[in-house]
């Protein structure tokens, strides 16, 4: 399964986004399903909702209804990782959805994932110190 980050869903869903030819073309390269979380998903409603409009959100959450992509639960027992990585990361800062990532690829066993966000994702790391791994950038 590949992670997707609420910037892949912004720039697959906006034609004017500096990244949507590049997030359409990862997409159909994809031969894996895509997973994320739902702040997330949250995160990415209230962009789209924000920055396009009612139609997009609600075309987001149609794909999320047809199967496009599987939503990761988290649980209460993930709030102290949760906590402990919102408070190692203050500084750039972090913030829920993001987190709910690095439980995301802990739980996965690997940090492959779609974003547009370069700063955040080269410092974060799961599992402690494993690197993700962006494969809409290629880094």
């Amino acid at each position: 399964m590949m992670i997707a980050d609420t910037g892949f869903w912004l720039a697959l869903g906006n034609r004017k986004d500096h990244h949507h030819e590049l997030a359409k073309q990862r997409l159909f390269e994809l031969e894996e399903p895509l997973i994320t979380t739902w702040p997330v998903l949250t995160e990415t409603c209230h962009l789209l909702l924000q920055r396009l409009g009612h139609p997009a959100q609600l075309k987001f959450i149609q794909s999320y209804e047809a199967g496009a992509f599987e939503v990761f639960d988290l649980s209460q027992d993930h709030a102290p990782v949760l906590t402990k990585l919102m408070t190692k990361y203050a500084s750039l800062p972090m913030d829920l959805a993001d987190a709910s990532l690095i439980v995301l690829a802990e739980h996965l066993n690997h940090g492959r994932i779609l974003s547009t966000d370069q700063r955040d994702f080269k410092s974060y790391r799961w599992k402690q110190h494993r690197p993700f791994r962006n494969l809409l950038l290629r880094e």
